[in-house]
Formats: structure tokens, sequence, C-alpha cells
């Protein structure tokens, strides 16, 4: 179940997977970077993210090159982005390492997105999502592709007070580009 509204401030958890990214070979995973696909759906997350509105407060991005860029291309549709801090713990995270550097944001950020990997982000919006609006945690459960973009929301008075289950899957959407 959802916390009650009046437990804190109403808090957002926006969850961006890295866009598509290519598999150059002798590449190093890290390193690897977006592919046309990608280069062409990031920048629709971007502007997906803007008509959501309000855009967050800050970013926590993976430092590997495909999150970067998915990064650059999405805030680039927007007027004035966030700050934006690149964290090497995003990188292959799981469950536990996400929500440690989650629950590291100061208490003042009401709106966060972190841009990352799968499985770990899938899994972390699973292990929040106490309910959602629709179908979109029966869709997080058949697949979290390139892309998608999570929209989470919660009250609590702080990050470090997010719990399994207590926030509500608002949307997701999976924006794609078109190509040229």
């Amino acid at each position: 179940m959802t916390a009650r509204a009046g437990a804190g401030p109403l808090r957002r958890l926006i969850v961006l997977r890295h866009a598509k990214s290519a598999w150059p070979p002798d590449v190093p995973d890290h390193d690897r970077p977006l592919a046309p696909r990608g280069r062409r759906d990031a920048p629709a997350a971007g502007r997906a993210l803007a008509a959501a509105d309000p855009l967050p407060d800050l970013a926590l991005c993976s430092t590997a090159v495909r999150a970067r860029q998915t990064w650059e291309l999405a805030s680039a549709q927007w007027g004035t982005p966030p700050p934006v801090r690149f964290d090497p713990r995003l990188y292959a995270a799981g469950v536990p390492e996400l929500l440690e550097v989650v629950r590291e944001v100061p208490s003042e950020v009401a709106g966060l997105l972190l841009v990352g990997h799968n499985p770990g982000l899938e899994d972390l919006v699973l292990e929040l999502a106490g309910e959602a609006l629709d179908d979109a945690l029966d869709r997080v459960r058949t697949k979290f592709p390139t892309s998608a973009v999570a929209d989470l929301t919660w009250y609590g008075p702080s990050w470090p007070d997010l719990a399994p289950g207590a926030a509500l899957l608002t949307s997701l959407t999976v924006p794609r580009g078109k190509k040229g």
C-alpha cells in the first residue's frame, strides 16, 4: 500500500533506463555508446519528461557512456536541466546499491531522476511500487525496455524513508524517436 498524504512532502522518483546501445567489437561494456536508435530515442525520452512536468530537481546518472549520452540527449530537450551527478555506483547496480544512492539524496530534493541500467532499474521499480495506475506495474513486470521512463510518487520526510512498496507507479512510458 502506498504511503498516505501527510506523512511528509510528495516526492517523485523518475527512473530512466538508458537508450538502445551499440555493441562495437572490443569495446568494454562500460564504454559502449548509443546505437543510432538510441540517439533517436533519448531525445524523445527528454521530450516526454518535459511534457510530464515538473522536471526533477536533481539527476543521478551512471558513468557508463550509454547512460551519459542518454542524459545529454534527453536533458538537451529542456530549457534548464537540473544539476546532474555521475555516480559510478549506478553502473551494474542492483536494488540495494540503487537504494543506497537514492537514500543519500538531500531532503530538499523533491524530484529525482535516476538514469541507469537493467536489470537493476526494473527490479527497483518493482520493489518500490506498491500500487500503480492503469496497467503500468504489469507492463514493468513484462518488460522494462531501453528508454523506458517509470514515474513513481510517494510521501515521505526524506529519501532515506523510501521503503519497499511505498510508492505509486503513476506511469510507464517508452518514448521512441522517429527515423529521419
